[in-house]
Parts: structure tokens; C-alpha cells; sequence
């Protein structure tokens, strides 16, 4: 097996137990087990298992916000648009094993103790916030108004993950509208 399907197997079995699971429950002979990698080939793609979700955190970074871009660009209608990021979020929180924001569980898990993981969380998070600010700007509405948008997604985030419900999206997507329609252009 070469290098790059080694670490794409570790990677996809590392996003499936981590996420699944949790970071500190899933040691890397797990990894081994669920990827058919062999536990020397992991070592060496990965010296350290913090490396391993470093790079799991950065993958899945670009798979989830190029979904949610995906979906919001099917909207014409900028002030639209943003309503479309809490659609994305329902549609989201809707999925079969959705455990709640990965970011904001590793955060959880690691943050006291792992830079890089703190790091890359915080990356995930200003790249979604400056997401937010570019849609809220190509609406033609004021900036402030992005990092009110930003708490309410995230604070959905949080409530479907412990709940495991869709509501929080719809409850945050109607505040997003009164936002919009009391936000003066």
C-alpha cells in the first residue's frame, strides 16, 4: 500500500472513531484495526497520535466548509444566503452518527493540553466566522452583524449536539431572520 492510501485509510478510520467515539477513548492500535494499516506504517505517517488529529481536524475542516459552501452557492439571494447556512446546519445535525461539532469536541477533549489541536480549532472557527463576514458583506449589511450570526450557528452547534435534535438549527435560522429584517442596509 503506498503512502497516500496508507494515510487516507488512517484518516478515515481516525475521523470515524474520533468523531464516533472521542479522541481519548481511541488509542492507534484502534486506528491500526480500523484502517488494515500496520502499526509501524502508522508511526511513520504519524510519529505521534496528536499529529493524527491534527490532521484529521485539518481534512475534515475542508470537507465541512466545502459542503456548507456548496449548498449556500445554490442560493442567488445574498441576505438569502445566510439564512441558507442554518439550512445547511438543520440538514447537518440531521445526519445519521452526527455527534455535535468535532472542533468543539476536541476543543473539549484537548484543549488544555494540546496546542496544535487548539490551534487548528481555532483556525476552523475564524474560517467559519470569516465565511459568515464575507456573506454578510456581499448583502450589503453591517459587519458586526457576522459575529452575531457566528454565536447563533454556534451556539446550535452545541445544543444539537447535546440533544440530538435539528431544532437548534431552525431556532437559530429564525433569530437569523429577525436579525436580518431589523438590520438596516
Amino acid at each position: 500500500m503506498d503512502s497516500a492510501t496508507a494515510r487516507d485509510r488512517a484518516l478515515d478510520a481516525a475521523e470515524e472513531l474520533f468523531y464516533g467515539r472521542g479522541i481519548q477513548s481511541v488509542g492507534m492500535d484502534d486506528i491500526r484495526a480500523a484502517s488494515g494499516v500496520s502499526l509501524k506504517r502508522l508511526y511513520q505517517l504519524f510519529p505521534a497520535k496528536e499529529q493524527l488529529v491534527v490532521a484529521y481536524l485539518e481534512r475534515r475542516d475542508e470537507r465541512w466548509r466545502g459542503r456548507l459552501a456548496a449548498q449556500v452557492e445554490r442560493t442567488e439571494d445574498p441576505p438569502e444566503r445566510i439564512l441558507a447556512v442554518f439550512d445547511w446546519l438543520e440538514g447537518w445535525f440531521g445526519e445519521d452518527g452526527f455527534r455535535g461539532c468535532a472542533w468543539i469536541n476536541s476543543y473539549g477533549e484537548l484543549g488544555a493540553t494540546s496546542q496544535p489541536v487548539t490551534a487548528q480549532v481555532e483556525a476552523h472557527k475564524a474560517a467559519f466566522r470569516d465565511y459568515l463576514a464575507a456573506l454578510v458583506a456581499d448583502a450589503g449589511l453591517p459587519g458586526a452583524l457576522a459575529g452575531q450570526l457566528f454565536l447563533l450557528a454556534e451556539g446550535a452547534m452545541v445544543t444539537a449536539g447535546i440533544t440530538r435534535s435539528t431544532e437548534p438549527a431552525r431556532v437559530a435560522r429564525d433569530a437569523a431572520g429577525v436579525l436580518l429584517s431589523a438590520t438596516p442596509r
